[in-house]
C-alpha cells in the first residue's frame, strides 16, 4: 500500500486577468490541524477577496472537505479539491488566497484559475510516497553476507543497518506485500542457513535517495 503526502508545503502564484492567485500547501494529519491552518491564512491574508480551501485526509483519502469562500459554488473549492484527489496526494491541506483585480473571470475562468493556483503550490512543495513495509532481522555467517548483499541490491530492498561480529546480523527494510517473496529468496540464496526475525511494522518513504521511516 502507498500514498502520497506532502512531506515540505510551498506556495505558488499565478495572475489571472489582473487577479492574484496565491496558493498555500501545508501537510496536515488531522481535521482540526487543517481547520486551524485554514484560519491562519484567512488571518494572515485578511484583506484578499477570497481564502478558499480544500484539503484531504487518510491514506485512502478519507476525508474531504472544500469551500468556494463566497466565489460562486463549485467554482473553487471543489476544484481545487478535484486537483489533490486527481494528484492521489493526502494529509494535506492548501489555500488559495485571490486578491481581486477588477476583471470578472466567469466561471470556467475561475475553475481554471484555483485549479491551477494548486498545481503551481504542489509544484512549489515536496511530494513524498509513503509505504507500509516490515523490518527483517537475518543473522548469516561470512559466506552468506555477500550473496544477500547481491540479493538485496537486484531486488532494490534497503539495508538499514550491519552488523559484524562472530556472524553478521542485518536489517533490512521490506515492503509489505513483498514479505514472503524475500523471505523465500533469503532462504534459498543461504541455503537455509540465515537466521529470520520479523520486525515491526513501519512506515516508510525515499526521501533524497535516503530512506526515513516514520513509525
Amino acid at each position: 500500500m502507498a500514498y502520497r503526502v506532502v512531506y515540505q508545503g510551498g506556495e505558488g502564484e499565478i495572475v489571472e486577468k489582473k487577479s492574484r492567485f496565491i496558493a498555500t500547501v501545508k501537510p496536515v494529519e488531522s481535521e482540526e490541524e487543517a481547520v486551524a491552518f485554514i484560519n491562519e491564512m484567512k488571518k494572515k491574508y485578511w484583506d484578499a477577496r477570497h481564502n478558499c480551501s480544500a484539503f484531504v485526509i487518510g491514506e485512502h483519502q478519507e476525508l474531504t472537505r472544500c469551500s468556494d469562500d463566497g466565489e460562486p459554488a463549485q467554482t473553487a473549492g471543489r476544484p481545487m479539491l478535484d486537483v489533490l484527489l486527481k494528484e492521489g496526494i493526502t494529509n494535506v491541506a492548501v489555500v488559495v488566497t485571490r486578491y481581486f483585480g477588477g476583471v470578472l473571470l466567469g466561471t470556467g475562468g475561475l475553475v481554471r484559475a484555483y485549479q491551477k493556483s494548486v498545481q503551481e503550490g504542489l509544484a512549489n512543495s515536496q511530494i513524498i510516497e509513503k509505504r507500509n513495509g516490515f523490518l527483517l532481522y537475518i543473522s548469516t555467517d561470512y559466506n552468506g553476507i555477500g550473496k544477500l548483499q547481491y540479493l538485496f541490491a537486484q531486488k532494490e530492498i534497503s539495508i538499514l543497518e550491519s552488523e559484524y561480529g562472530v556472524g553478521v546480523k542485518m536489517t533490512v527494510l521490506v515492503p509489505l506485500e513483498r514479505k514472503d517473496e524475500i523471505e523465500k529468496a533469503v532462504v534459498e540464496h543461504t541455503n537455509g542457513t540465515a537466521g529470520l526475525e520479523l520486525g515491526d511494522e513501519t512506515i516508510y518513504a525515499v526521501i533524497d535517495k535516503q530512506v526515513q521511516l516514520f513509525s
